[in-house]
């Protein structure tokens, strides 16, 4: 076996690295086909015709010939795992014919536009937890003739089904648990469950039966941004209505659902799941506009498509403002539980200063009687020769409780004298110059007269 080996000295020692040729690499592939993450990688390939029609097809990574152009899609799992691992996925069901720069340029974190061995790569991939609903992975290299593109997790309407298998286009009755209950089982068309149904309700689009299929390379790529947008609105809509919802609770709740919610930390959490979606949202305007730039450009683009983007940037930026309108409103709500505890501390604080009000004399007048000096009244304490203690002693604790009390008044008692000093100072600066000016217009006075002899 052709090889190339390579000599590096570690620790006293020889290790040789050995790197096979592409031929090997190719016929191990071959030998093996089968992948190392079977089963947790999703694989969808498309060939298109051209003319608004569209089959299914082998994983071979190859491009269309005349008007036909193929599309691959992977689907990384929406697991724990670090970015590495993700890597690891795509060079597994990517490589070959695709080199390790091109599975860099599309599982690298944060924003990129480029060209990269030919092809246009762009990537709005986020950083953040895989496992997490708020971290978003969209990354795509186009050619003329083929499209690959690589997701986390699945994208509503992002792939292709046939017409006529719609949900949408049926007529359903909604599942009720009271018709089990009474026993009737009269349904016309299918039933729909509650909890599909909720989830229709956050969705900003059609369902993938009703997508139309794709003519030119352009159409493919404003396909694939457009179900971005889409997914981050459906995130946006959902987001709404569980604010929606967790305003009535506040509003019918009372004691133990707000400290419920304050003890949670739910509003922060939904605060940085949004500013989460604000990056992602930041990076899509920062790639997309570099996107339209490139495809300008491009003789396969055409000029509709173009338009198509920038839509596609407008709604990105409507979005950019509702999302904020969101964070303001968390913000909001939870300044308003700030509120609601701090008026339960302060009332807590209130029985706390009563009780000590009601509590303070008893221990003044224990502390008195309770003194080991004499000449304490009621007491029978007469010796002419401490009779005299309890007076010095209460004299005492005048005097330091004046002292005390001077403490306290003395920053208004000095802004007091500051005042009255700062008033006389300004009076005797004005009784001078009004001096002065008075001897200036009687000198000039005395110039201006004719002198008579």
């Amino acid at each position: 076996m052709d090889s190339v080996e390579e000599e590096v000295p570690s620790g006293g020692e020889m290790e040789e690295l050995v790197r096979p040729s592409s031929t090997n690499v190719a016929a191990s592939v071959n030998e093996h086909p089968t992948s190392h993450f079977s089963g947790m990688v999703r694989q969808k390939a498309y060939v298109f015709d051209g003319f608004g029609n569209y089959f299914n097809k082998d994983w071979d990574l190859g491009e269309g010939e005349g008007k036909e152009f193929c599309w691959y899609h992977v689907e990384l799992p929406k697991v724990r795992q670090k970015c590495c691992q993700s890597a690891q996925h795509l060079i597994d069901v990517l490589c070959p014919p695709l080199k390790l720069q091109d599975i860099l340029s599309l599982a690298s974190n944060g924003p990129f536009c480029g060209h990269v061995d030919g092809a246009l790569v762009f990537r709005v991939n986020s950083p953040g937890p895989i496992s997490s609903s708020f971290t978003f992975r969209l990354a795509a290299r186009i050619t003329e003739k083929s499209v690959i593109t690589v997701s986390l997790g699945r994208v509503p309407r992002l792939g292709f089904s046939p017409v006529g298998q719609s949900l949408l286009s049926e007529i359903p009755s909604v599942e009720n648990p009271s018709n089990y209950k009474r026993g009737s089982t009269n349904r016309s068309g299918i039933v729909i469950k509650e909890h599909v149904l909720e989830f229709l309700l956050t969705m900003n689009h059609s369902e993938e039966a009703d997508n139309p299929v794709p003519k030119s390379i352009s159409n493919l790529v404003v396909h694939v941004i457009d179900t971005h947008v889409d997914h981050l609105e459906d995130v946006v809509t959902k987001l709404e209505m569980e604010l929606e919802t967790v305003e009535l609770e506040l509003d019918r709740g009372g004691f133990a659902l707000k400290k419920e919610m304050l003890d949670d930390r739910r509003f922060p959490k939904m605060h940085l799941n949004l500013q989460r979606l604000l990056q992602v949202i930041a990076h899509g305007e920062q790639v997309f506009p570099r996107v339209k730039e490139k495809c300008l450009s491009k003789s396969w683009f055409l000029s509709k498509d173009i338009n198509s983007l920038d839509e596609l940037i407008g709604r990105l930026r409507r979005l950019k403002e509702n999302v904020g309108f969101l964070a303001n409103r968390v913000t909001a709500i939870q300044a308003g539980l700030d509120s609601w505890q701090s008026e339960q501390i302060n009332k807590k604080l209130y029985y706390l200063s009563f009780l000590s009000i009601v509590f303070l004399p008893l221990s003044v007048i224990t502390g008195v009687f309770g003194m080991n000096v004499g000449g304490v009244p009621w007491t029978m304490q007469n010796n002419p020769e401490v009779k005299d203690g309890f007076f010095k002693v209460m004299v005492l604790c005048v005097a330091m409780l004046l002292l005390v009390l001077l403490c306290f008044l003395f920053p208004i008692l000095y802004s007091h004298v500051m005042a009255w000093y700062k008033k006389r100072f300004l009076r005797r600066t004005w009784s001078h110059n009004r001096r002065s000016c008075r001897r200036t217009i009687g000198i000039q006075e005395r110039s201006c007269c004719p002198r008579i002899d």
